[in-house]
């Protein structure tokens, strides 16, 4: 029974894009089917997954940060200086409506997601690299998301800064810091469910999805998926762009381009659902990213893979 689990999470794992995909499918066809799922459901999900990113981190997953400073902070600028100014900017140029702009900014503001990790092994980056900027990033989260939240939304919506610190926390932090000293004081128990957490991370990101109102999602103008769409590929592009201007090398370029790309979107959809619940449009954007950037990381996992498999063959 426990191999049988290891390989549906080793399937779920390897096609994470079409796990997603038939949620949203789902979502938008039998709405009622996750009716059921309050919205406070999002925030104990994403927790789940969050505590699953502590239990495969040790402290030597750091050691990157510290004998590749310059990466990691080439990659940490790129994340919290060009995603929110991107986000701002496309809302500016596409003229969205307040709500959904709020929701866009959100994602904009967030840390690197933990599917960036996946996506730049599929790519043959720098694991190592892109583990310890999200972890970076991460622990970051809670000052910097709502401060530049609050400096780039703070005019329209009231901000409450410190319960999205708290909340970030919370959710975040917390459930992390518990997965590490989970996998440091119970390694052999770990070690027997980590098989298993692709499934579990997957499906709970699924199930953040499916949660938000399908007729939500059906009601957003195409201008909404541009902008999530452009914030995705823009930020994988400047990414590399970035880190190609310093020297980084190749490895090092797609890990940080990848972790760059892709924003913690659940956790944006889960603080639009939290501190924003009078904008329920807002949690859109979030949700939209999610589906989305499992199609471009795939994609970009192709691209950098065929880079490196030349680069191997010279």
């Amino acid at each position: 029974m426990k191999n049988k689990l290891i390989q549906i999470s080793a399937w779920i794992a390897a096609h994470i894009t079409l796990v997603v995909v038939l949620v949203t499918a789902v979502a938008l066809f039998l709405p009622s089917s996750f009716v059921w799922i309050d919205t406070s459901a999002i925030t104990p999900m994403l927790g789940v997954v969050m505590f699953s990113m502590g239990l495969t981190l040790r402290p030597s997953d750091f050691r990157p940060v510290l004998q590749h400073p310059k990466d990691i902070l080439v990659g940490e600028l790129a994340q919290f200086l060009i995603m929110p100014s991107l986000a701002w900017l496309l809302c500016k140029l596409l003229s969205l409506p307040e709500e959904l702009a709020l929701g866009v900014i959100l994602v904009g503001c967030c840390p690197g997601g933990t599917a960036s990790n996946v996506i730049c092994y599929l790519a043959k980056g720098d694991v190592a690299l892109s583990v310890a900027m999200t972890g970076v990033s991460t622990l970051l989260a809670p000052i910097v998301t709502p401060a530049l939240v609050w400096l780039l939304a703070g005019e329209s919506v009231e901000v409450d800064v410190a319960g999205m610190f708290l909340s970030i926390v919370q959710v975040v932090i917390v459930p992390i810091v518990l997965g590490v000293a989970a996998n440091h004081y119970f390694q052999r128990t770990t070690r027997r469910i980590v098989p298993l957490l692709p499934m579990i991370s997957t499906l709970s990101i699924a199930f953040i999805i499916g949660i938000i109102d399908a007729a939500s999602i059906l009601a957003c103008s195409l201008i909404v998926a541009v902008a999530v769409i452009l914030h995705n590929v823009l930020g994988l592009a400047l990414g590399y762009g970035l880190s190609s201007l310093v020297g980084s090398e190749p490895s090092k370029r797609s890990a940080i381009a990848i972790e760059v790309g892709m924003q913690n979107s659940g956790l944006a959809t889960s603080l639009a659902a939290t501190h924003f619940a009078l904008f329920p449009m807002a949690a859109v954007p979030g949700a939209m990213f999610s589906v989305w950037h499992n199609f471009s990381g795939s994609i970009a996992a192709q691209i950098f893979r065929k880079q490196a498999d030349k680069k191997d063959e010279k």
